[in-house]
């Protein structure tokens, strides 16, 4: 058969190592960081072990630095919240690893339990707030690295709820 649509490959592709992308040390595709992310909550030993509660103000720990980002641990007991904010010219991954937060949006409010992640892009205005009568955790993974975090006056967050 040599029709235009049929490709064959001979031999192992993966024995051609210039065919082969060198794996990358730090992410840097949204992609990535939602991976970075993902496999920072599902080990626990690496987290669990550095969570404070602070009734008086909420509690954070930057975890860990790469070229342009920073990995931060927040710990959010019931009633603490961000208060309404963006991240300047910060993306971000919001990874909730213990409990559940409420984030409110001029588009609404929206529930996140445990493994739920948000993604979001530069100037997102946003509030996150622990509504529930346990304490919470979250992970934040921020590209490049929080240098500011304007406030923004509460009256654009409306309180109905966003359909997934």
């Amino acid at each position: 058969m040599n029709s235009d649509n049929d490709l064959q490959i001979a031999g192992d592709i993966l024995e051609v190592p210039h065919l082969l992308q060198a794996p990358r040390e730090h992410p840097v595709t949204v992609a990535e960081f939602v991976g970075l992310a993902r496999s920072i909550a599902a080990d626990r030993a690496q987290w669990e072990h550095l969570v404070r509660y602070d009734a008086t103000t909420r509690w954070y720990h930057r975890l860990r630095t790469g070229p342009g980002y920073e990995v931060w641990l927040l710990s959010w007991v019931p009633g603490q919240g961000s208060g309404l904010h963006d991240h300047g010219r910060s993306s971000g991954v919001l990874t909730v690893l213990d409990g559940e937060l409420t984030e409110r949006t001029g588009r609404g409010t929206r529930a996140l339990a445990a493994g739920t992640q948000r993604v979001f892009a530069p100037g997102y205005v946003h509030e996150v707030v622990n509504d529930a009568l346990e304490p919470a955790v979250s992970l934040h993974v921020y590209y490049p690295g929080l240098t500011e975090m304007p406030m923004h006056t509460s009256h654009a967050c409306t309180a109905r709820p966003v359909t997934a």
